[in-house]
Parts: structure tokens; C-alpha cells; sequence
């Protein structure tokens, strides 16, 4: 499969953990180019396992993955990744440039200097994110939500065709969820995005597929919606309503609560 191939990521039949410990399994999922996904699902339900995964951190068990064609160890140079934390020394003595311009490390080979296209890369990164005046600052002088950006554009400053983020607002204020999630839209437009989060209200307003993760990868037949049997899998729990802003997704009623209503009468 050529790389400007309109499907970005292949998953197939995917089992995938840690040791002899299997994580995820049966895993089928297609994403295509421009995609803008989302994933939700409960703690250890196997989210960031299937970042992982696709990344090629942790074997394949049993599967296949293909990103553009290419199996993982081949194919994650077209992906740029923001893990749930990152986490940094606050008295090391790096700034926002150099933070981003470790997103071009895997380009500049034995190389030990950053070359002008780099440069320029980092540049543009931080362009996109909005903090190339706050370039030269430390990176432990920025808000939650700056720091986040700053990781977005080392991610970016790789030039990937696909972006994984695995909680990006997960330490932010809701004004600065909101910021970044309109920039992720707007980023989308050139490039795949694959979002895990446990805002469900985010995906009312953003993602444009949607799936449900709890060790399998449950689906609705229109993946565009969250249907109340997804929720119910994943969750092991009801969940009647989903709203967001606008537009919002409303669930409809469950049959439990049907039948409820109809003892009661």
C-alpha cells in the first residue's frame, strides 16, 4: 500500500500487552486519512496500550497493524505522538525551542547538530500552536495548558501524516480544553488524528468517528455515533445522555429504564 494511500492506520485481528499479559484482543479498526478519531473507554481498558501498539512500544501478540501499508517499525515515522504525561525535571535547563526541536531528533541521524530545515520545522510547529514569542522561555515558566501546546508542536515539528494523543487535556482548565481542541480541528484538515480521551462531551463537538475501548474495541454499525449498546459494553453501565455544546448527541432511552418505567405503571 502506497503512503498517500487514503488509509491511514490497518488494524486487523490485533492482540497486544505486556509479557505474557494480554491487554487487548480481536482488535479491527480502519482508520482513514484526514480521520478525525476518537477513542473512550474506562481506566486499564486497554487505550493507551493500542497507542502503544500502533507505535510498535509493545509486541504484537497476534494481528497485524499497518500505518500507510507499513508495518509499525516502519510506518511510526509518519507518526507524531503526545503521551498522556509528560513529565520533565523543572530545574533542567531547556526551553520551549529545544523541547520542540526533540521532534526532529529521529531526522537528524548521527548528526549532532539540528540543521536549518529543523529549524525551521520547530518554527513552524510552534507557529501552528501559537507560542513561538514564548520560544526562549523555560518550559516549566508555561501554564498546564502552554506545556500541552508544547508537546502538540514537538509531535508536529516531525511533519507526521498522523497524530496520536492519549489524554491531551487531561491537566488543563475548560478554556484551554477548548482552545486546544479547536486547533486539533483545524490541524485535521491535513493531517489523521486518533484521539483517546475520557471526555465523552468532546466527542460530541470534534471527533468525526467515535469507538468504545475496554479490552475489545467496540463499534456501532455508523461509527460517526455513540449507540447505548457501545457505552453499555465498555462501561458496564447505562449511559442515557450525551451533551456537549452544539451540536450534542443524544442517546435514547434504554431498555432497562423502559422496563422500569413499565413496572412502576
Amino acid at each position: 500500500m502506497a503512503p498517500n494511500s487514503n488509509v491511514a492506520i490497518d488494524i486487523k485481528n490485533l492482540s497486544a500487552g505486556y509479557d505474557a499479559e494480554t491487554i487487548i484482543e480481536h482488535v479491527n479498526l480502519q482508520i482513514n486519512h484526514k480521520d478525525f478519531f476518537g477513542i473512550i473507554g474506562p481506566n486499564g481498558g486497554g487505550k493507551s496500550t493500542l497507542l502503544k501498539a500502533i507505535l510498535g512500544l509493545i509486541p504484537i501478540q497476534k494481528g497485524s497493524i499497518h500505518i500507510f501499508g507499513k508495518p509499525p517499525e516502519r510506518g511510526r515515522k509518519y507518526v507524531g505522538y503526545v503521551p498522556q504525561y509528560a513529565e520533565f525535571d523543572k530545574h533542567f535547563p531547556i526551553s520551549v525551542w529545544d523541547v520542540v526541536l526533540m521532534g526532529r531528533r529521529a531526522m537528524r541521524g548521527m548528526s549532532p547538530w539540528y540543521s536549518q530545515k529543523d529549524k525551521k520545522a520547530a518554527e513552524n510547529a510552534l507557529k501552528k500552536v501559537e507560542l513561538l514569542d514564548c520560544k526562549q522561555r523555560h518550559i516549566s515558566e508555561l501554564s498546564g495548558g502552554q506545556r500541552q501546546r508544547v508537546f502538540i508542536a514537538r509531535a508536529l515539528a516531525a511533519n507526521p501524516r498522523v497524530l496520536l494523543l492519549d489524554e491531551p487535556t487531561a491537566s488543563v482548565d475548560k478554556d484551554m480544553q477548548e482552545t486546544i481542541y479547536q486547533f486539533l480541528q483545524e490541524i485535521n484538515k491535513e493531517i489523521t488524528i486518533v484521539l483517546v480521551t475520557h471526555d465523552i462531551g468532546v466527542l460530541s463537538s470534534y471527533v468525526n468517528r467515535v469507538s468504545c475501548m475496554n479490552r475489545y474495541l467496540f463499534t456501532h454499525d455508523d461509527d460517526r455515533y455513540i449507540s447505548p449498546e457501545m457505552i453499555e459494553k465498555a462501561y458496564s453501565c447505562p449511559v442515557e445522555l450525551i451533551a456537549h455544546g452544539v451540536p450534542h448527541r443524544v442517546l435514547v432511552d434504554h431498555d432497562h429504564k423502559k422496563k422500569k418505567r413499565t413496572e412502576e405503571s
